[in-house]
């Protein structure tokens, strides 16, 4: 459906005082699962980057990759594994990680802002987040597994990440860090977005997900949760309508609440312009969480 010229104006008009507040603030955007994977969909999200830069807003990008890491892995014959939604990385894994996520994903995100007129430049995450081994196992088909050559961050260097921000480009960062000895760790790209942001003391987390929001019924849009608090999100873990996958990603988000960011959201990656509907406007399209 055309809008009239009057309903655009006024989209306009709804936006203009969110753009005055955020002016110079800074937006980590976690993206990452199937918004990665349809040409028309990244492109539509990444015009999105290319508008918050436009307006004077500083968006940090912490990507993904998992669907492709998993396909290159099945190329060279080994099967994807995980434990409480980790990669278990092994010494031939990580090197296919660091090749996809740094060499393939990264620099096509930043050559795509480019190409829309934006500015960007991509980092290996390894130069941005310190990291330290997770050490974790589980027993898989009767074998103990480790989770092998993955971490968390420990440390976040954000001077050269600053210094490109203060020139109004786009930092697109790779869920990669390295341990003080050298060693690549692979990190689960929401954990990462969460510590760079508390780092940052970033105004918004945003994560863009492959559901709209957090649901109290996954099969309903209707049912979706538009505004919790850190203590209504452990109420809702309790209750198992936070499950699965989303727990790690909502307690990472919450963690960076308490650390400084100011506010966080889950929005859906097929959602036409999700970004700029839940920054610009009145009502939002996801769900945000906030501090108590």
């Amino acid at each position: 459906m055309l809008l009239t010229p009057e309903a655009r104006s006024e989209s306009l008009i709804e936006a203009l005082p969110y753009i005055q507040q955020y002016r110079g603030q800074t937006f980590v955007i976690k993206y990452g699962g199937s918004a990665m994977e349809e040409d028309h969909v990244v492109e539509r999200f990444l015009r999105d980057i290319v508008f918050l830069e436009a307006v004077g807003i500083n968006p940090v990008l912490v990507h993904g990759g998992g669907k492709a890491i998993t396909a290159r892995m099945r190329d060279a014959g080994l099967q994807a594994r995980f434990i409480d939604g980790l990669r278990v990385t092994d010494r031939t894994a990580i090197g296919i990680v660091q090749e996809t996520l740094d060499t393939a994903i990264n620099p096509s995100i930043v050559a795509t802002i480019r190409s829309f007129g934006g500015r960007a430049e991509g980092f290996a995450g390894k130069e941005v987040f310190v990291a330290r081994k997770l050490e974790k196992t589980a027993v898989i088909d009767g074998e103990t597994i480790d989770l092998g050559f993955v971490g968390e961050a420990e440390d976040v260097v954000v001077d050269h990440v600053q210094a490109v921000l203060a020139r109004e480009i786009v930092p697109v960062i790779s869920p990669l860090g390295a341990t003080r000895e050298g060693v690549v760790l692979n990190i689960n790209a929401d954990i990462a977005a969460a510590a760079l942001a508390a780092r940052l003391h970033a105004a918004k987390l945003i994560y863009v997900t492959d559901v709209p929001g957090i649901m109290r019924d996954p099969a309903r849009r209707e049912s979706l949760i538009p505004s919790v608090t850190i203590a209504q999100t452990e109420s809702l873990i309790r209750e198992k309508i936070i499950a699965g996958g989303m727990i790690p990603k909502v307690r990472s988000a919450t963690g960076a609440l308490r650390d400084g960011v100011g506010k966080i959201h889950l929005i859906g990656g097929h959602i036409a312009h999700g970004l700029l509907l839940e920054i610009f406007t009145n009502a939002g399209i996801g769900t945000e969480i906030v501090p108590d």
